[in-house]
């Protein structure tokens, strides 16, 4: 593992960094290793970086405990996904507080598939755990990566049915890789590191403490294309998580239940203030997502349509190996106006080359 890891990795234990001024630091020094070696006096310059951020900066501690970290890494063949990496998960990367550093156990590769979050309930009901499995099985077809917090209920279900019915599926943790909880999950989690895996934003060592929790719930949030709450009650983690994948600009979906049922207010009150759309089955979420008749798997060499401008090229060519791609992403890729990536993305939807789906984004037909 590199030096620049080192770095990166150090940069998220400086006290007062956070997400938001730790990207803002790169972002003004040029990378995270120079981070540490600009001068105090320059430092100070950036706004909302403080004199006392600078000083944690030259502390030698963070340094020694970033080594520390690597070498576990190593040890446990655990990847790191900087947010600059190409395996940083692309819809999470456009969310202005993701992790600068993530730490992944397994095979998954989250910039290849559909993502869909599945939350609810950790006292799931007989039917909040049949329409959790119904929907699952309903969408083996549809290159779909099932995402969840491996808590007990339908995060576990969830997880569960993905592995049994061969859908990759990732746990999102509220603590380190050192350890899984709740214990009782430990068998489900050992299955997903081959089909799929556990990702966490948390040193090793870090115990699942309360606050972590809703840290945990904007990654799962942020990294997906659709949220699903199958059972929740008013209060509680997947009601914290539809807002967040609102306010991510995600679509929220939700199964609704019968009134008067405790652990189905949180869906109903979802679907009556139109935070989240009623969903019945996976059918109507594919109609909703538009996916029907779609497949990412399906793709028609370029060629075939006709001729593409440069500008057009550009746009095309953002897509990469991948045949989704974001707005955000898209401005960033082509260096393009804003109106004019407009104007071209029309074309390109008219002429059938390209599918608008919901969240701004963008599929090769």
């Amino acid at each position: 593992m590199s030096d620049q890891l080192l770095y990166q990795i150090a940069l998220t234990l400086i006290p007062g960094v956070g997400d938001v001024n730790g990207k803002k630091l790169i972002a003004y020094c040029g990378g995270a290793e120079a981070v540490f070696k600009e001068k105090r006096s320059s430092l100070e310059k950036i706004p909302g970086i403080g004199r006392a951020t600078v000083n944690s900066l030259f502390s030698n501690g963070v340094l020694t405990k970033a080594e520390e970290e690597i070498l576990f890494l190593s040890k446990h063949e655990i990847q790191p996904l900087f947010y600059l990496d190409k395996k940083y998960p692309k819809r999470l990367q456009h969310c202005a507080d993701s992790p600068m550093m993530l730490y992944f156990k397994g095979e998954a590769k989250f910039n290849e598939m559909r993502m869909v979050g599945v939350v609810g309930t950790r006292n799931a009901s007989e039917y909040g755990k049949r329409m959790c499995e119904q929907l699952i099985e309903e969408l083996v077809n549809d290159q779909v990566m099932i995402v969840s917090g491996l808590a007990y209920g339908i995060d576990a279900h969830a997880h569960r049915a993905a592995l049994k019915f061969g859908l990759p599926t990732v746990g999102v943790l509220g603590h380190g890789l050192d350890r899984i909880y709740p214990a009782a999950n430990k068998s489900i989690a050992d299955r997903m590191l081959e089909q799929g895996g556990l990702l966490t934003e948390f040193l090793s060592g870090t115990i699942p403490e309360r606050e972590n929790f809703p840290k945990r719930n904007r990654i799962v949030a942020g990294m997906i294309d659709a949220l699903v709450v199958v059972e929740s009650a008013k209060r509680g983690g997947a009601l914290i998580t539809a807002d967040i994948a609102n306010s991510y600009n995600r679509d929220v979906f939700a199964f609704p239940g019968r009134i008067g049922d405790q652990y189905s207010e949180g869906c109903n009150f979802l679907i009556r203030t139109n935070r989240a759309a009623l969903i019945e089955n996976a059918s109507n979420l594919r109609y909703l997502m538009g996916w029907e008749n779609q497949s990412p798997k399906q793709s028609i060499q370029t060629k075939l349509f006709r001729a593409f401008s440069d500008e057009e090229q550009r746009v095309l060519d953002a897509f990469g190996s991948g045949n989704e791609c974001d707005i955000d992403e898209l401005i960033l890729q082509t260096n393009l106006s804003s109106s004019k990536l407009a104007a071209v993305l029309l074309t390109l939807e008219f002429d059938g080359v390209l599918v608008a789906l919901p969240g701004k984004r963008y599929l090769k037909a």
